[in-house]
C-alpha cells in the first residue's frame, strides 16, 4: 500500500495539471496535495494487481480517477458551503467561489486528457464507462440537493442517492483496474458490484462519523450534516422513529433559522442516542460491507484478491 501511495503522489506532482494563469491551476494542485485516503485510485491499482504485476503502467489512469473525485469535491464543497476539507480550508474559502468553479471545470478536462493515452482497443470502452459513472455522480448530487427541500425522504431514496453520488465511482475504480488488466467480463462485473456495495457502506460510515467522529481525526467539520439539516440515513431514521416530545424537539431544531451550532449538534446527537440511531446505522453499514466482501470472494483470482479484501476491511473499520 505504501508503494501505491508513493507512486500516486509522485504522479500527482508530475502532472501539475497546468501552469498559467497560476490562479486557475494552483487551486488544483492545492486540493490534490491535501492527500486523503486516495481510496479510489488505490482500488484501481489493487484491482489491476490481481491480474498483472506491472501496476506502475496504469498509474496515470489511477490518478485520473483521483482527479475526477477531487473535481466533484471541489464543486460539492461550494454547494454545501463547507469550510474544511481534509482538515484544511476548502478551495472556495482559500480563494473564492468563482475560482473554485473554474478550477473544477478545467480539472474535468484534464481527466479526459489523462485517459487519452489509452490504446484504441480500450479508450472507447473506458470513456463510455467513465461517462456513465460521471453522469451518475452528478445525478446523485442533484438528488442530494433536491432532498433539502423535500418534506419526506425515504431510506430507499437515500440509498439510491448515495449509490449514485458515491458508490458508482468506487465501482468504476475497481472495474477500470480489471479492464486495463484484461480480466474477464465476469470478474469485472463482480468488482463493479462489490464496489457499489462497499461504496454505500463507505458513505453510510461517513454519515455516522460526521456525527460521532473524533474531531481531531475526522478532518472535516463534525456535525456539519446536522447543522445543514442534511437528510442523511441517521436523520431519515430519526424522523421515522421519533414520537411525542422527541419528534417535537427534532422538528424544532430542523425549523429554527438562527441557532447556536454547537447546541444544535449536541441536542440532535442526544436525540440520536435516545433513538438508538447509531447502532441502527452501524448495522446497515455492516450489511453493505458484508455484501461487498461476499462478492469479492467469488472472483476467479481468490488468492490475489486478499490485499483488496484487507483494504476494504480497513475501510469498514475506519474512524476518520
Amino acid at each position: 500500500m505504501e508503494k501505491y501511495l508513493l507512486l500516486l503522489d509522485t504522479e500527482i506532482k508530475r502532472q501539475r495539471f497546468g501552469e498559467k494563469p497560476m490562479s486557475l491551476y494552483e487551486p488544483i494542485r492545492y486540493i490534490m496535495s491535501l492527500g486523503g485516503k486516495r481510496l479510489r485510485p488505490v482500488l484501481t491499482m489493487l484491482s489491476y494487481s490481481m491480474y498483472r504485476s506491472d501496476t506502475e503502467k496504469i498509474i496515470q489512469y489511477a490518478v485520473a480517477v483521483e482527479a475526477f473525485h477531487n473535481f466533484t469535491l471541489l464543486h460539492d464543497d461550494i454547494m454545501d458551503n463547507a469550510p474544511l476539507r481534509r482538515g484544511k480550508a476548502t478551495v472556495h474559502e482559500k480563494w473564492n467561489v468563482n475560482t473554485a468553479i473554474l478550477s473544477g471545470d478545467v480539472m474535468l478536462v484534464k481527466v479526459y486528457n489523462m485517459f487519452l493515452d489509452l490504446g484504441k482497443d480500450k479508450l472507447k470502452e473506458v470513456l463510455t464507462l467513465f461517462n456513465h459513472c460521471a453522469a451518475g455522480v452528478c445525478e446523485g448530487q442533484q438528488w442530494d440537493m433536491d432532498f433539502e427541500s423535500k418534506a419526506k425522504v425515504t431510506e430507499a431514496q437515500y440509498i439510491e442517492m448515495i449509490r449514485l453520488k458515491t458508490a458508482v465511482l468506487l465501482g468504476f475504480s475497481l472495474e477500470l483496474g480489471a479492464l486495463l488488466a484484461e480480466a474477464s467480463l465476469a470478474d469485472r462485473k463482480i468488482l463493479y458490484d462489490a464496489g457499489i456495495n462497499l461504496g454505500i457502506g463507505f458513505q453510510l460510515k461517513d454519515d455516522l462519523l460526521d456525527v460521532y467522529a473524533d474531531k481531531k481525526k475526522f478532518g472535516k467539520q463534525v456535525g456539519g450534516d446536522i447543522i445543514a439539516n442534511k437528510k442523511t440515513f441517521l436523520l431519515i431514521n430519526a424522523l421515522e422513529k421519533s414520537k411525542g416530545k422527541d419528534k417535537a424537539e427534532l422538528q424544532k431544531w430542523l425549523k429554527v433559522e438562527k441557532f447556536d451550532a454547537v447546541k444544535k449538534v449536541k441536542a440532535i446527537t442526544a436525540l440520536y442516542d435516545t433513538l438508538s440511531i447509531k447502532s441502527l446505522t452501524e448495522k446497515k453499514i455492516e450489511e453493505y460491507f458484508e455484501k461487498g466482501f461476499a462478492g469479492l470472494n467469488n472472483l476467479s483470482v481468490k488468492e490475489a484478491a486478499k490485499p483488496l479484501i484487507s483494504f476494504a476491511k480497513d475501510l469498514a473499520d475506519r474512524q476518520k
